[in-house]
């Protein structure tokens, strides 16, 4: 059954060349195989990038109109009377724009080096190294080239021959008859796999593939500000590829471990320090470990329960540019629960001496929930 080429990529049949060059970046984005790693979502990715491949050619995209499918088995250019397919194409222009080649000669073998696989790498940072930064070992399993073979795949002194079935064209050629006239399709050579060369006499070592598994060790740098989350990339630094094709990428996935005292929102850090009521009416001072280290704050007489002391410039590092966050210690008071009779009687006379022995309190409308506060915004 013929493809709809439009409808794979969401476009209409008018669409414009940015039209589907913006409908084929949201779905590659959705279903890279790096992304999404399914094998449905690799065969839908597959059949999204053929689709492009067709519509933002000029050609392709003509012929596809006039009812042929460069990629469907029997499909493509037509050939008639005097070498003329249809609209007046010459056959050999036909079958450049389904194949990138030239009619009845088939492509040359496809190019046998891959690129390959990408490796995430999840890495588990203190606080302070994301907040700094740090230089880290990272060890993972990959793919790196064969020391034996150095990425042929073949046997010490033996090399790659020529395929005897496509005679090194990687494709053979099939001519058909359709309702369109004789119709030439190419398909990859089924005994080289599309290369054009085989091995007769394998690598020991790989097995012909070109590469080996091993356990490798990195020397990364994490940049400073990175987050929970945060992923970096190794540009070219991942899986070699089979018959020693060019790298990967790695990605490294920052998963910070949590810190006993700071909770980071961002690049400001936020904790609470308890002091008991005497401390919070009379003030103190108090030494407080930062990420800097040993400080000393201050504690206003008077401190009520929430109270935000902010300490500038004491966060992590701001990620690609200058600068810090704050950190934030929230006041908490604590009220004594259990007092002896000595304290009681202390605390009586306290209250006497403020004439605070009976309080009549003082009520304040509260504040609510969220949709309390929306609906009092709009009804004022």
């Amino acid at each position: 059954m013929a493809r709809d080429y439009y409808a794979i990529l969401g476009v209409r049949r008018d669409a414009s060349k940015d039209e589907i060059k913006k409908a084929y970046r949201r779905l590659a984005r959705e279903l890279h195989p790096d992304v999404n790693p399914d094998p449905a979502t690799q065969e839908r990715f597959k059949e999204v990038t053929q689709a492009y491949e067709v519509l933002s050619d000029e050609n392709k995209r003509r012929m596809f109109d006039m009812g042929a499918d460069p990629f469907a088995p029997g499909g493509g250019g037509a050939g008639g009377p005097g070498g003329f397919g249809a609209a007046g194409f010459p056959f050999d222009d036909l079958m450049s724009a389904f194949f990138g080649g030239q009619a009845g000669g088939g492509r040359s073998a496809r190019d046998r080096v891959r690129r390959g696989r990408s490796i995430k790498v999840r890495i588990e940072l203190d606080l302070a190294e994301t907040a700094f930064g740090v230089t880290k070992d990272v060890t993972f399993p990959t793919a790196v080239l064969c020391a034996t073979c150095q990425g042929e795949g073949t046997a010490k002194g033996t090399h790659r021959k020529t395929c005897d079935m496509c005679q090194g064209r990687g494709e053979v050629s099939q001519v058909t008859r359709s309702f369109l006239g004789q119709v030439m399709t190419t398909r990859p050579c089924p005994q080289c796999s599309g290369q054009g060369t085989v091995i007769t006499d394998p690598c020991a070592d790989c097995a012909g593939e070109g590469r080996v598994r091993e356990k490798v060790t990195r020397k990364v740098q994490i940049p400073a500000g990175v987050e929970d989350g945060t992923q970096i990339q190794l540009a070219g630094e991942g899986e070699v590829g089979p018959n020693g094709g060019p790298r990967g990428d790695i990605f490294l996935e920052i998963v910070q471990r949590p810190h006993p005292i700071f909770e980071r929102r961002g690049d400001d850090l936020h904790c609470t320090i308890t002091v008991p009521m005497t401390a919070a009416a009379l003030g103190a001072s108090f030494t407080f470990d930062t990420l800097d280290g040993t400080e000393e704050i201050d504690l206003r007489p008077g401190t009520n329960s929430g109270h935000v002391i902010t300490l500038p410039g004491r966060g992590t590092r701001h990620l690609d540019h200058h600068g810090r966050g704050d950190l934030m210690i929230q006041v908490d008071v604590e009220t004594p629960a259990k007092l002896d009779e000595e304290q009681e009687n202390l605390l009586r006379k306290f209250a006497e001496l403020r004439g605070e022995d009976q309080p009549p309190g003082k009520f304040s409308p509260g504040r609510g929930g969220l949709f309390s506060r929306l609906r009092d915004t709009f009804t004022r």
